[in-house]
């Protein structure tokens, strides 16, 4: 079994965002594997453990994303393929067709990848990939069992379960809860050094940056605006009606 597993270098969870002129500041910051993507390499490996195969490991980054990738390495994953992120960009529908253009002619037998990013949190890439791939695709999952040429997956439905067949080769995306992920052993980690890792730019793809112009942009970010203190009105209903709804228009303006 040939598995693909898409992986995304984010902030270490417990960094502080700062903004700078409309920017994320990533001076000084810790990178790790995004991790609902760890999920993914996990399942990767352990559907490898019972079924053989090899897994490849792919991250459309810049060169800093290679870090996660040789983590994926550690943890068991066989080779690695750093995508060109820096030419590539961060809009979800180039990058997704990046993916498609180099998991298109390996022919996987599966894709995993996290449910979402947490910086960006959009949940786009992946499915856009299945789409472009035309291989169906199940998101949230919280169990896969394949079997032969069926995977059968327990998705998480908010709040409820769901239980999708579907015929591979398909695509998943992973939710917490579907596996614990290991930590890199040194063994791992030694073994990791002398794995594949590849790296593929637009040419290797057969792109050009105009095949990949974003379908969106971001302008800028911006912090919320601070709270100001509340208020406590007193008096009969009538008068807290009339002072609510005048501050409603004149400070809230949202009248």
């Amino acid at each position: 079994m040939n598995i693909c597993v898409l992986l995304k270098q984010t902030f270490d969870t417990e960094e502080r965002i700062v903004l700078q002129d409309g920017r994320i500041a990533e001076d000084g910051v810790k990178y790790v594997i995004n991790p609902y993507d760890e999920y993914a390499v996990e399942e990767a490996i352990r559907l490898k453990e019972r079924h053989g195969g090899t897994v490849v490991a792919v991250s459309a980054g810049p060169e800093r994303a290679a870090e996660a990738l040789r983590t994926a390495l550690a943890m068991g994953a066989d080779e690695a393929v750093l995508l060109d992120g820096d030419r590539i960009g961060e809009d979800e529908a180039a990058v997704a067709k990046a993916l498609a253009a180099y998991a298109g002619p390996k022919g996987f037998d599966l894709i995993l990848a996290g449910n979402f990013s947490i910086d960006n949190g959009s949940g786009q890439v992946a499915v856009r990939l299945a789409e472009r791939l035309g291989i169906p695709h199940v998101s949230s999952i919280v169990k896969l069992t394949v079997s032969g040429d069926k995977a059968e997956a327990l998705r998480d439905a908010e709040g409820d379960t769901e239980t999708v067949e579907v015929r591979l080769p398909a695509l998943f995306t992973a939710q917490q809860g579907l596996n614990e992920p290991r930590y890199p052993s040194l063994p791992g980690i030694m073994k990791a050094k002398k794995k594949p890792f590849e790296r593929a730019g637009l040419e290797e793809l057969g792109l050009t940056e105009a095949d990949l112009a974003p379908r969106a942009t971001r302008e800028r970010l911006s912090l919320p605006p601070e709270r100001k203190a509340g208020q406590v009105l007193k008096g009969d209903p009538a008068e807290l009606a009339a002072r609510l709804v005048g501050l409603l228009r004149s400070e809230a303006k949202v009248l």
